[in-house]
C-alpha cells in the first residue's frame, strides 16, 4: 500500500490511477459528463459534423472539448442508392515508446449496402490493462444515398450531484402513539407530517406490535385526505371489546 494523493518527494500520480479513482466514482464504463453543451453533435453539411464543448469518461480517461469551442469531424461522401453507417469513435492511444496518450476523434467508415448497413468494427481495449488502442464510439452518422439522414448520440449524460440529489424521492416515517377504539366502532386520527412536503406524497402503514391476541387480526385501517401536511387515518375495530393500537406510517414524494 501506498499513499496517492499525498506528497512523496517526488511525482507518483499516474495516469491510470487518477482513472481508477474516474472509474470508482463515475463509473466503469462510457459517459457523457454534464459539461459545457454536453458533445452535442451539430451536421454542418452531409460532410461536415461539428461537436460542440463537453466532457466525457471511458473506462476512468477524462477527455474534452474546451468550453466555447467546437470540434470539426469530416463525413465521406455516401454512394447514390447505398446506405452506411459510419462509426464517430473518441479515440485513446499511447505510444509504446514514449507512453505519451492521447484522444482523437476518428471515424471509422462502414461498408454501403444496398439495405440493412452495418455499424463498423472498432477496437475495444482495456486501459487498465495497459492496452494501447480503446475507442469509444460516440455517435452514430447514418447515410442514404449522399445524404446524411441521421445522427445518433450513443452515450448517456450522466447527471451531476446536485440533479442526482433532486431526484431523490423526499421520506418521511413516524408512528402513532396507542389509540383507543371502542368495540364494533372507528375512530378518525389526523396525522402531521414533520416536515411540509412539496407535493402530496404517498403514504404506507401498518400496524405496530407484538400482540398475541387474535382480536387484532379485526383491526383494519384506511387513509385519506392525504396532502403535502399530513394525512388522515380512519381505524376499525370489528370486535366485541375495545382495543388500542398503534401504527407506524411512511410517506414518499417522489
Amino acid at each position: 500500500m501506498k499513499i496517492m494523493t499525498g506528497k512523496t518527494g517526488t511525482p507518483h500520480v499516474t495516469s491510470q490511477q487518477f482513472r481508477q479513482l474516474i472509474e470508482g466514482t463515475v463509473g466503469q464504463e462510457s459517459y457523457i459528463l454534464t459539461s459545457g453543451e454536453n458533445l452535442e453533435p451539430e451536421l454542418q453539411t452531409n460532410n461536415l459534423l461539428k461537436i460542440r464543448s463537453g466532457m466525457m469518461s471511458h473506462h476512468g480517461n477524462l477527455s474534452v472539448v474546451d468550453l466555447g469551442t467546437y470540434d470539426e469531424v469530416t463525413i465521406q461522401n455516401g454512394t447514390q442508392g447505398m446506405q452506411r453507417i459510419d462509426l464517430v469513435v473518441n479515440r485513446y492511444t499511447q505510444d509504446e515508446e514514449t507512453g505519451i496518450e492521447k484522444n482523437e476523434w476518428i471515424v471509422i467508415q462502414g461498408t454501403p449496402a444496398a439495405s440493412n448497413p452495418q455499424v463498423p468494427a472498432y477496437t475495444e481495449g482495456n486501459l487498465q490493462e495497459s492496452d494501447l488502442v480503446d475507442d469509444c464510439p460516440v455517435f452514430e452518422v447514418h447515410l442514404n444515398g449522399i445524404n446524411v439522414t441521421e445522427v445518433v448520440k450513443l452515450l448517456d449524460i450522466v447527471p451531476n450531484i446536485t440533479e442526482l440529489n433532486g431526484n431523490l424521492p423526499v421520506i418521511q416515517s413516524g408512528s402513532t402513539g396507542y389509540i383507543e377504539i371502542s368495540a364494533n366502532s372507528y375512530k378518525d386520527i389526523q396525522v402531521k407530517f414533520p416536515k411540509p412536503f412539496a407535493t402530496d406524497p404517498n403514504v404506507l402503514a401498518s400496524i405496530w406490535g407484538t400482540s398475541e391476541s387474535p382480536a387484532y387480526g379485526n383491526i383494519n385501517f384506511s387513509y385519506d385526505d392525504i396532502s403535502r401536511t399530513g394525512f388522515t387515518m380512519r381505524i376499525y375495530n370489528d370486535n366485541t371489546s375495545g382495543r388500542t393500537p398503534r401504527f407506524r406510517w411512511v410517506a414518499i414524494e417522489e
